[in-house]
């Protein structure tokens, strides 16, 4: 099984040093960024070599669509969910992108893009913004469900974001700590209600490094109020909890490397990522080392479940769902 680390590279192929760090037990997963991708048939390549070290790693990307896309060169460039929501028939054409989306990341070998974001667009937030599929609960809802509907369709476990709501607070957590001043009772009305309706679709959750102190003092990924209490508990909640970058601004309110994927872990995230330091993910390998933590089973769950063929491009399928964006001229 798989560990609780999820990682990095720094390039496009795998060094001696990469090969070293993905043979630890503790290492689970492994996330892409755009240094890491030429095209397609490189990243296949990288893909079937860190599968030649470690067959059971999660192999992960962030291919939301809009400007959150790492597959660029050679793959189908994505509208945003904003640009999606403001489309006739919204809810087919969300379902058409989720299953394109999720088939063209699996051709190349991966199990799944960090997808759909479920956050809303308050119109305050620009690290959100025309990520979100809008302002309003319901209809992100709808459209989260159809978006999840095509990955699913695909083979592509869906991974929900940022838990409990990223749209509010204006600053940008890659480089702040962002603090939501509002309410349980306003964020459970609001912000809450697309991870409500969509906790039994989702395969995964990723909480937001967000401090939303009447709540916790803790941002939602390192509170057991967010995640046990609220998450698990309320909600329900079966899957995966990943942590966002534990390398981020907005977590180093818990310390160094060791102490973020510690206060990640106990609040009850099941990956922790650490990514864009490898000082950090040395620190962090060390620690889970030390502290011999066993994952749980359900990150199984994140899995591929079927793989296109590299021909996916000639099947009625693709045609039919590239078609149907570029008729909205979303593509």
């Amino acid at each position: 099984m798989s560990g609780s680390l999820m990682l990095d590279i720094a390039g496009t192929w795998l060094t001696a040093e990469d090969r070293r760090l993905l043979r630890q037990p503790e290492v689970g997963g492994l996330i892409l960024f755009a240094r890491n991708i030429e095209h397609p048939q490189q990243v296949r390549e990288l893909c079937a070599a860190i599968r030649a070290e470690r067959p059971d790693l999660l192999l992960a990307v962030d291919q939301e669509g809009g400007r959150v896309q790492r597959l660029r060169q050679g793959f189908v460039r994505l509208p945003s969910m904003q640009a999606l929501a403001a489309a006739p028939d919204a809810p087919r054409l969300a379902g058409q992108c989720g299953w394109l989306m999720a088939t063209e990341v699996l051709a190349v070998g991966l199990d799944f893009s960090f997808a759909p974001v479920l956050d809303l667009d308050h119109g305050r937030s620009t690290v959100i913004g025309s990520r979100a599929f809008g302002s309003d609960p319901a209809r992100v809802s709808q459209l989260a469900a159809a978006f999840i509907a095509g990955m699913r369709e695909a083979g592509m476990a869906a991974t929900g974001k940022h838990f409990p709501g990223h749209g509010w607070p204006e600053a940008d957590s890659h480089v702040a700590i962002p603090r939501d001043e509002r309410s349980l009772d306003e964020i459970r009305a609001c912000d809450l209600q697309p991870f409500v309706a969509l906790a039994p679709q989702l395969d995964g959750i990723m909480p937001a490094h967000v401090i939303y102190p009447q709540v916790d003092a803790q941002p939602a990924g390192f509170s057991r109020r967010w995640l046990q209490d609220i998450l698990r508990g309320e909600l329900g909640y079966q899957g995966v909890i990943f942590s966002d970058d534990l390398s981020m601004a907005g977590a180093h309110v818990a310390g160094a490397a060791d102490a973020r994927v510690a206060a990640a872990l106990d609040a009850g995230c099941d990956m922790a990522l650490v990514c864009n330091d490898r000082g950090a993910a040395e620190q962090a390998l060390d620690y889970l080392q030390r502290r011999g933590v066993q994952p749980p089973a359900r990150l199984a769950r994140m899995r591929a479940r079927s793989w296109p063929g590299q021909d996916y491009r000639a099947q009625p399928r693709w045609l039919e769902a590239v078609g149907a964006l570029r008729a909205a001229g979303l593509i």
